[in-house]
């Protein structure tokens, strides 16, 4: 009795193992390889990116200041990418002449156009919008607006909006710092690129 419950173990263990091992070829990933310069072989496999967040909200109000930030982020970023293409565009044409008079009469045309084309929708942005902007604009250019006016305009015009911005609450010398102060706002980018928000 003894032996054939034992073969019976047995077996079963075997069916078990062989069915394990088919399900497990089925629910497998295929792995391919890269040949490198050297000739070597080596495995790849192509894993789908997973969105982890690990922002744990301590309160309802918190929630609500999150999505209220992503709001107006969404709502600046587009503009700060706009400044980013158009500056590495103007300043190519702006750095290509030593003349002044034509350096002038360039940035007045281009100030007129953007002002024209951008002007109706920056107006209507909130100073905290204001102030997201300030701090994108260092993300996509690596300048300060303060510095962008002070190399384009000159530092009069700079201490002039530099001024006007005080007024208002805002710095124009403002750093976007992703790794402290500006953490969310970078999270919020990330998943704004991604596609999630």
């Amino acid at each position: 009795m003894g032996l054939v419950r034992l073969s019976i173990l047995i077996m079963g263990m075997f069916f078990l193992t062989c069915r394990v091992a088919l399900a497990q070829k089925r629910d497998s990933v295929p792995v391919g390889s890269i040949v490198t310069a050297q000739g070597d072989t080596l495995p790849h496999l192509y894993i789908r990116e997973v969105l982890v967040s690990p922002r744990k909200f301590k309160s309802r109000h918190d929630v609500q200041q999150y999505w209220r930030l992503a709001r107006k982020v969404k709502k600046v970023y587009p503009f700060a990418q706009e400044a980013a293409r158009l500056l590495e565009e103007y300043d190519a044409f702006y750095r290509a002449t030593d003349d002044q008079k034509k350096r002038r009469q360039y940035l007045k045309q281009v100030e007129k156009e953007l002002f024209d084309k951008y002007g109706p929708q920056l107006k209507k942005l909130s100073l905290s919008e204001g102030r997201i902007l300030i701090k994108l604009i260092d993300r996509e250019t690596h300048h300060t607006s303060y510095e962008l006016i002070k190399n384009l305009k000159g530092g009069l015009t700079a201490f002039f909006w530099q001024g006007v911005a005080k007024v208002f609450g805002n710095n124009l010398k403002d750093e976007y710092d992703p790794a402290t102060e500006d953490r969310m706002i970078e999270q919020i980018i990330f998943y704004i690129e991604m596609g999630v928000i």
